[in-house]
């Protein structure tokens, strides 16, 4: 049980945190598939580094694939 609690006393903190996660992952998927040509790599590949390299991925992709 003591699991549980040290778990309950920082759900405060990550609660937003893994919502920031969830929604720069999805930002970064929806631009993914909106986008007509990729420079890097295809669009697979950039979609399994998004979704598996939670944070690092869309970081990457947004600074790396940056339409100027």
């Amino acid at each position: 049980m003591e699991v549980f609690d040290e778990i309950q006393a920082y759900l405060p903190f990550l609660i937003p945190l893994i919502g920031l996660q969830v929604l720069l992952s999805l930002t970064a998927l929806i631009m993914l598939i909106r986008q007509n040509q990729v420079r890097y790599m295809n669009k697979l590949l950039w979609a399994l580094i998004i979704v598996l390299f939670n944070l690092i991925g869309p970081i990457l992709y947004f600074v790396l694939e940056k339409r100027t």
